[in-house]
């Protein structure tokens, strides 16, 4: 496939480098940079659209980074390296390689939702550090999908990109306005059969985490990092969980906290596993307390 040299900082550059400091363009061109070895690579293997290549043309590149040239077929941009550095955001040495990568669509239906449904909602980030790693413990611990509601941080915004770790790429995230999206979405899982149940975290909470069973289908609710829920989740809830602590320490961080509870529910969905198995509940399990 045909090289293309970009060698000045023209029109092309300036549409790119846009692509990182303003949502709006990001939005507009629905496109975004990627870089690293795993989260672009991870970009190729779930087959988000990759726009074009845009690598290192002075320095031998690596045997990735030829692979991907020889297998990716797309627009092939060789750039000097003080050129990619400003792509890449990094003050001390270029990027060998970034990924100029399609947004999907947010639609909720991206979402699969089955029996062993377990889903994020994270109402107002500011953080898109935090969305990038509430991304990573939800892909971690087994969730299928992130709801980003209402005026928020950008899921595709670099600091989300390089905090998911290329996670973003393997679990749907999706964009809502309101409320109002999600509980027809709901609505329309319930009336097909999966009884989805709308979790809230909050720190006066019906119950302790450990002390629900999470191994229902469930939308876990998470706050804004600085008002936690709004009113119009909070109402919306079906229960709350308080996540027990000790020490000094008033709150969490909201992507600690969305981890605490995601590492619970994986925690008791593979003791259900294994009870499945041998036919007895684990000591300490919420179902070993209701036998």
């Amino acid at each position: 496939m045909a090289v293309q040299r970009v060698t000045s900082r023209n029109a092309r550059f300036q549409q790119w480098q846009s692509l990182l400091a303003n949502r709006n363009k990001r939005q507009r061109a629905g496109k975004f940079l990627v870089q690293g070895v795993r989260p672009v690579s991870l970009a190729v293997q779930y087959g988000w659209p990759i726009h074009a290549l845009i690598f290192d043309g002075e320095r031998k590149l690596s045997q990735w980074a030829g692979e991907l040239l020889r297998e990716v077929r797309t627009e092939h941009i060789a750039m000097a390296s003080d050129m990619l550095a400003d792509l890449g955001e990094k003050n001390e040495s270029a990027p060998e390689l970034i990924a100029v990568v399609g947004m999907p669509a947010d639609d909720l239906d991206r979402i699969p939702v089955g029996g062993d449904f377990l889903g994020v909602l994270f109402d107002r980030p500011t953080s898109p550090g935090n969305i990038g790693s509430i991304i990573r413990s939800a892909d971690a611990f087994g969730a299928g999908g992130l709801i980003v509601a209402g005026h928020a941080a950008d899921v595709y915004d670099p600091k989300s990109v390089r905090a998911s770790t290329g996670s973003l790429f393997a679990l749907p995230a999706v964009r809502v306005p309101s409320p109002r999206e999600v509980m027809d979405w709901v609505a329309a899982r319930r009336a097909s059969g999966q009884p989805v149940v709308m979790v809230g975290t909050d720190e006066h909470g019906d119950c302790d985490v450990f002390d629900f069973d999470f191994t229902q289908p469930v939308l876990l609710l998470v706050g804004n990092e600085t008002s936690g829920l709004s009113n119009a989740w909070r109402e919306l809830c079906d229960h709350t969980v308080s996540i027990p602590m000790t020490g000094a320490a008033s709150s969490l961080n909201a992507a600690n906290a969305a981890t605490a509870v995601l590492y619970e529910a994986s925690r008791q969905r593979i003791a259900a596993g294994r009870r499945t198995l041998t036919g007895r509940a684990p000591e300490g399990s919420p179902a070993a307390a209701r036998t």
